[in-house]
């Protein structure tokens, strides 16, 4: 185990599945997860968002369950690419403006996105929807390595228990 504050070695076991790293991902992930000050259905498009640039196949093919209570369907996911146009809210519109600036284009984030974040959410849910875009954006080297392959052919449902741990549900719609 390394000490604390050292670099971790890419060829020790703190690295590998189980290890340090692994463990300290999780935990970041069940705490992000577990932020509930930002709409479930603004959450779900921007992870849908993250899961249409880096092209997860795994994260496209489940819906949150919270999501779905909220309205949303296959018609409104199939609009994330063309969100400016796709009849979303102006805060979900924000929202992916954000996800865009920080996956595609940092530059995007400028004093006019800021102040249409700030028309729609408070500083605690932008943050949130950070580090949402940066929880949903941690797995891309499995995603540029294929690994991702999603176990089930239907889009499955997603949700977390109490402890932010993953539950992967029946198909959608059943």
């Amino acid at each position: 185990m390394s000490a604390p504050g050292s670099r971790i070695d890419a060829g020790s076991s703190d690295f590998l599945v189980g290890g340090a790293l692994d463990e300290a991902m999780a935990a970041f992930t069940r705490a992000v997860i577990l932020a509930d000050r930002v709409d479930p259905l603004i959450s779900e498009l921007v992870r849908l968002r993250c899961a249409q640039v880096h092209d997860c196949r795994l994260c496209r093919s489940m819906r949150m369950q919270d999501a779905l209570d909220a309205g949303l369907d296959d018609a409104m996911a199939a609009s994330i690419a063309r969100y400016e146009t796709g009849g979303f809210s102006g805060a979900a519109v924000a929202a992916l403006r954000l996800t865009d600036a920080i996956i595609l284009a940092p530059s995007l984030a400028d004093d006019a996105l800021a102040e249409e974040l700030h028309r729609h959410f408070d500083d605690a849910q932008i943050a949130e929807i950070c580090l949402d875009v940066m929880k949903w954006s941690y797995q891309k080297i499995l995603v540029s390595l294929r690994l991702e392959t999603p176990p089930w052919k239907e889009t499955a449902i997603l949700s977390f228990d109490a402890h932010g741990d993953p539950v992967i549900g029946g198909p959608v719609g059943t």
